[in-house]
């Protein structure tokens, strides 16, 4: 395939940049009265601005016709039809088959994977409803009254940021905790207040054999067994989220409590799967299937409008703008809602391990611009940790502020103080401040003379710092479900354009191979000798303090 570049769409872009490089936001808004009205979409009540951007309609052209040229169309299409389009595992990528509402067939090696996904949702919500009301019982005939979830990146970011976004629609008698670490701290801390008794553990691995997984759930085994002294019992307190029905037998769990899901699932796009179990578990079931309609109407907006009215194509070309042609290297994910305090961390991994690749489908290695640095923080908390760089630094930072209309509560005021400095944040950094503007604040004020000048300087904000306002009516099920979606989507797209594969990360594999050999030499009692002198130093420096 032809390399991005090397594309008259990309090439006219960069000549294009040169162009609007010192065109400011605040002149483009003064100039143009119905700016807002040009560059937002709406879907359903969601509202997607986008006009706080360095763009003008010669620049969203440009990138509307550089999705064009790199056969976007076709890609979505491809991953829709249940093509291999993860082309180094030779695996089709059917997440959107997870979440499709309308039972539309979706083929995967000529088999129509619908049935068998219908088949699971049915499992999912036979056990959750039966734990949800107290037919499940433990080993002394207790009913279950806390959940951990023993995973690690997909089987524990996706469940654990859903089941904190949707805490308002949780039971608050069933307790759903999230394990990942292999610090031993992690597992202690969540299991010290638990009952064994009205304890459920899920074990989340598709091979049964990831590394920490094992080891956490293998302690939490000998935790439970240590006080209940049956391992009979093990069947009512795990169950396994798994493909490998012979080693969750080997663990102890009862192979009709393995919940299934396929090759074709990847982790970071498998909380629609029964990897879900822990959301379905603490929302119920009807609420889980909410969160999958959510994304099946984002996925059917993806797949179905032009690329002008397509909010996810839109985005992922935005931030193509930026990084490739504006050198950013960072992208800010900022929710003004607490509930969505884990949307950063989620969508970090959704980006990053994705499109954190330097070579193309074909193995070049590519002359681009790919994956950006991915952070956030909840807002107000973000203004007073990182903002003052976004306003003032020297680094061009892009950014997404998403916001409800409606909250869970009623506090006061609470509510509208956040919503006006999420809509104010994006203004200031569109805006800015002249020293002009500054110095006369200051003169007002009573500050004269050198101090004056200083001051200003200090005062002043240079704007044209791009961002995008996503604006819901509330956070529910349904609403988590389309946000999530947007994203992935967004994702896709760019890794499209930039023609490498968003779906393997071959880049985990290698610090995790060493971690297996350097694991053996520290029950060595010889000095490590055999990696480089700062590694061996760092070895021998452990066994000296342990």
């Amino acid at each position: 395939m032809t390399r991005p570049i090397q594309l008259p769409a990309w090439r006219a872009l960069a000549e294009h940049q040169r162009d609007i490089a010192n065109i400011h936001m605040r002149d483009l808004f003064a100039t143009d009265p119905h700016r807002f009205e040009r560059f937002s979409l709406r879907f359903g009540d969601l509202l997607f601005d986008y006009s706080k951007n360095r763009i003008t309609e010669t620049t969203l052209n440009l990138l509307l016709e550089l999705a064009r040229q790199s056969g976007l169309a076709d890609r979505i299409a491809a991953m829709f039809r249940g093509d291999k389009i993860n082309l180094t595992e030779h695996r089709a990528v059917l997440h959107v088959a997870l979440r499709n509402r309308a039972n539309r067939p979706i083929l995967a090696d000529g088999k129509d994977v619908m049935p068998e996904v219908n088949r699971v949702l049915d499992q999912m919500r036979k056990f959750t409803e039966a734990v949800r009301a107290g037919r499940w019982r433990g080993c002394t005939g207790k009913p279950i009254e806390a959940v951990v979830n023993i995973g690690i990146g997909g089987s524990d970011l996706g469940p654990k940021m859903a089941v904190k976004a949707l805490t308002p629609y949780t039971d608050p008698s069933l307790r759903v905790r999230f394990v990942s670490n292999v610090d031993e701290t992690d597992l202690m801390q969540n299991l010290e207040d638990l009952d064994p008794e009205t304890t459920l553990f899920c074990v989340a691995s598709k091979t049964f054999s990831t590394q920490e997984t094992m080891v956490n759930a293998e302690s939490a085994r000998a935790w439970f067994l240590a006080r209940v002294r049956d391992s009979a019992a093990i069947v009512k307190h795990f169950v396994a989220i798994s493909t490998n029905a012979v080693k969750v037998a080997e663990f102890g769990i009862d192979p009709a409590n393995m919940f299934e899901f396929w090759d074709w699932v990847g982790g970071r796009y498998s909380l629609w799967s029964a990897i879900g179990l822990p959301i379905a578990l603490a929302v119920g079931m009807d609420r889980f299937e909410a969160l999958l309609e959510g994304a099946h109407q984002v996925d059917e907006h993806f797949r179905t409008e032009p690329f002008e009215r397509n909010i996810p194509v839109l985005m992922g070309l935005l931030g193509i703008w930026y990084g490739d042609f504006f050198s950013a290297e960072t992208y800010a994910i900022l929710p003004y809602d607490q509930y969505l305090e884990y949307l950063p961390t989620y969508l970090q991994q959704g980006d990053m391990e994705s499109n954190g690749k330097s070579v193309d489908k074909e193995g070049r290695p590519v002359d681009y611009e790919t994956g950006p640095i991915i952070f956030g923080q909840p807002g107000t908390n973000g203004q007073h940790a990182f903002y003052q760089l976004l306003h003032q630094g020297t680094k061009l930072v892009p950014c997404d502020f998403l916001a409800a209309a409606q909250s869970h509560h009623h506090l006061g005021r609470h509510h509208e103080l956040l919503i006006s400095n999420f809509i104010a944040q994006p203004e200031a950094l569109m805006r800015g401040k002249t020293f002009e503007e500054a110095k006369t604040e200051l003169e007002t004020e009573g500050v004269a003379g050198e101090h004056l000048l200083t001051l200003a300087a200090a005062k002043t904000f240079p704007g044209n710092r791009p961002s995008n306002a996503i604006l819901y009516r509330k956070l529910t099920p349904e609403t988590l479900g389309s946000l999530i979606a947007l994203y992935e989507h967004k994702i896709f797209v760019q890794g499209a354009i930039w023609n490498i594969n968003s779906f393997d990360q071959m880049g985990v594999e290698l610090g995790k191979r060493l971690a297996k050999t350097i694991f053996t030499e520290l029950d060595d009692a010889r000095p490590a000798d055999s990696h480089d002198s700062s590694t061996n130093g760092l070895i021998n420096h452990y066994k000296s303090l342990r």
